[in-house]
């Protein structure tokens, strides 16, 4: 068992599942991360519990899902309640630290972390006020702004995440405290969009034949071809921008494991290495094309999916994990890896006793979406080779993603799977009722809408507003 000590967490920004050189899935270059499988234990079938940015950053940050803490959109994020594991270890005693990207409300709440450096919340402490309109659908038009932006050349971001680098890097060799325990989160947005990608990075892809995106298969389900009507960024993508934007991607992905580099060979010169546990993680995956779908905000595997690394004392080295974890296990991981024990009051486990033990691949993957786009709220239960959807009042999708891993084949209207879809509603409703969590995510959201003057003054306030990017702070 692991012992008590430090903790640095790594974070990107919408890293696909498949986006790690290690695993040979994909020709991209990340040979820090693959340093750190090999080094540490990896956990090949990690989720998300939302797939958006500003949910899922609260789940991870209380160790609880987002019908349990009311998070549930863009406009609803993290303001320090309740408190998450970066409280409970800062009232331990333990340095709790942030550099990055937070995505909660504002720095002026009390998120457990102190300091926050470099932190990049909601735009104007409200968020992204478009995805409040779910009933019925606003529209989106800045959906064409995602293709209009792709290729090789220089981001706002990209000054950013160098920046949040050599903070990191500055913070561990100077300030890391050697007589108490502490704990540094890091957060950069690579590889999230926009899909413009330093040009060094972007070069090493250019001539790489890269796989082509699978084609729209599974998504003429009701619900989900509303969403992806408000979400329609495919239709403005030409042949030779999608490939662009491709290339991108896996460059900004190799960017980002330049970083990782970087501060990780700080951790090493500040000599507390040894004592230090080390994870990386992302907060969602990112379809890049696929299914003729990019960004996040739906249940296939390459927008729940996320890289998840785990490295520290007494962890199996080289290891490759194959029980299915999630964002919910981060909490009970940070007490294990600095206060050398955890508690069972939230519904994940640590990574260490998961890394430990033998493969559960039956062990129950959760998440649910109640952000822009859906009209009515969404849950993904999946356990063992099958994943159930379920868009509350509307019919399920299943996918068996044992022998259709690219969820190319919707067997929800199958009556020869009717008594598995039975099983997965009922195995869904021992974490969640559906009906009772959509029916509170439309209430908190009509208050909220009210509290703003009304639907008319929302979409007024969202008239002109541009593509969901949340803008950088000023360099310090």
């Amino acid at each position: 068992m692991q012992t008590a000590g430090n903790l640095l967490i790594l974070m990107s920004d919408e890293q696909a599942p498949w986006a790690l050189g290690c695993l040979g899935s994909a020709p991209v270059e990340t040979p820090n991360l693959d340093r750190l499988a090999a080094e540490g234990t990896l956990f090949t079938q990690a989720y998300t519990n939302s797939p958006i940015c500003v949910s899922a950053r609260a789940v991870l940050q209380t160790g609880r899902f987002v019908h349990q803490i009311g998070c549930w959109d863009s406009a609803q994020p993290y303001h320090g309640a309740p408190k998450g594991w970066a409280h409970q270890l800062r009232e331990s005693g333990a340095e709790v630290a942030s550099v990055g990207k937070l995505h909660f409300r504002a720095s002026t709440d009390d998120n457990g972390f102190d300091p926050e450096l470099l932190p990049l919340h909601v735009k104007d402490g409200q968020g992204w006020l478009p995805g409040l309109l779910r009933r019925p659908l606003g529209d989106f038009p800045a959906a064409a702004e995602l293709a209009a932006d792709v290729g090789p050349g220089t981001s706002p971001y990209h000054d950013y995440d160098r920046a949040v680098a050599k903070r990191a890097a500055s913070w561990l060799e100077n300030e890391a405290p050697s007589e108490r325990p502490w704990v540094l989160f890091v957060s950069f947005v690579s590889p999230h969009y926009p899909l413009v990608a330093p040009p060094s990075f972007y070069q090493r892809y250019a001539d790489v034949a890269l796989p082509e995106p699978t084609a729209p298969s599974a998504t003429d389900h009701p619900a989900l071809a509303r969403l992806l009507g408000f979400f329609d960024y495919d239709r403005y993508f030409t042949p030779e921008a999608r490939r662009q934007a491709r290339i991108a991607y896996y460059g900004l992905v190799s960017f980002l494991d330049s970083l990782v580099g970087e501060v990780t060979g700080a951790l090493k010169a500040s000599g507390q290495a040894e004592q230090t546990s080390l994870l990386f993680l992302s907060d969602h995956g990112e379809m890049l094309g696929n299914q003729g779908i990019w960004a996040k905000s739906v249940m296939f595997e390459d927008s729940l999916g996320v890289p998840m690394i785990l490295k520290g004392p007494g962890l199996p080295q080289g290891k490759r994990v194959a029980t299915p974890v999630s964002l919910v296990d981060v909490a009970p991981t940070t007490l294990r890896a600095v206060l050398g024990h955890t508690d069972d009051s939230g519904p994940g486990m640590a990574l260490q006793e998961i890394a430990g033990a033998k493969d559960n691949q039956n062990r129950p993957l959760f998440a649910e979406y109640h952000d822009g786009g859906s009209d009515t709220g969404i849950f993904a239960y999946r356990r063992g080779r099958w994943k159930l959807v379920h868009y509350e009042g509307e019919r399920p999708q299943l996918f068996d993603l044992a022998s259709d891993p690219q969820e190319l084949r919707d067997l929800g209207t199958s009556d020869r799977h009717a008594d598995i879809i039975a099983d997965l509603q009922q195995g869904l409703s021992a974490i969640v009722d559906p009906g009772r969590a959509d029916r509170a995510a439309f209430a908190d959201q009509a208050a909220l809408i009210e509290s703003l003057g009304g639907r008319a003054a929302v979409e007024a306030k969202t008239k002109d507003l541009g593509f969901n990017y949340s803008p950088p702070p000023p360099a310090e």
